[in-house]
């Protein structure tokens, strides 16, 4: 499974991408707003330092605007993956902007009709926000293997399930046992897979051990 960082913020991401599990990156508007620059300038920032898939969201509703403010997203660097939402403008603008080769990322699924709709339209990516239904006392993870079970019903659905609005590191193991392609992940949560107390246990007990032998690795 593919892991993206859910930032917008360039110090987080460059952190996290010198550690090499980095293989995109998602942002939205609210994501840009909180870094307080401007967002062209963002999103060129994250393509130099990203080489997979970077998000860049379009902020109109109408298809025509969409799909200009697309094409200009598009041309911010080839690694730019347009996200719309999943409405019908969206939609549209999907199948016009993947008929021109440029990657769409299609956000704010909830179902798994929509994420038929997005397959057809022609998305690289479909994005279930699991987080948010499992607010409202919905199965958010049983929506990610349904439509795993249906994209791998059709040969031709090349959409790949990018799951969003994550909350823990269960979310991303839960989601990779049903075989999502792609998790997008808050970097606090990224870092929480890190962590094990068994694991920061048995690391201080051979530290310890080696302590007292009083050798160096460096120094033999």
């Amino acid at each position: 499974m593919k892991f993206f960082v859910d930032t917008a913020d360039v110090d987080e991401i460059r952190e996290l991408a010198a550690t090499g599990l980095l293989d995109g990156v998602t942002t939205n508007p609210s994501l840009v707003a909180k870094s307080g620059r401007p967002f062209l300038e963002v999103i060129r920032e994250i393509c130099e330092i990203v080489d997979g898939p970077v998000s860049a969201e379009v902020t109109a509703t109408d298809h025509s605007t969409m799909l200009s403010e697309g094409r200009k997203l598009a041309q911010l660097a080839g690694n730019v993956a347009v996200k719309v939402p999943l409405t019908p403008d969206g939609l549209k603008t999907c199948r016009a902007l993947a008929d021109d080769g440029v990657m769409v990322n299609v956000t704010l699924c909830f179902s798994p009709s929509q994420s038929i709709l997005a397959a057809k339209a022609g998305a690289a990516f479909v994005s279930p926000f699991i987080g948010r239904l499992d607010d409202i006392s919905r199965d958010g993870m049983g929506l990610i293997a349904d439509i795993r079970m249906i994209y791998d019903n059709y040969e031709e659905f090349a959409t790949e399930i990018l799951v969003a609005s994550i909350r823990s590191p269960n979310h991303v193991a839960e989601a990779a046992k049903i075989g999502a392609d792609v998790a997008t992940i808050p970097p606090g949560v990224i870092r929480q897979l890190f962590n094990h107390p068994l694991t920061d246990k048995g690391l201080d007990a051979f530290l310890a051990d080696w302590a007292r032998t009083g050798q160096s690795i460096l120094d033999a």
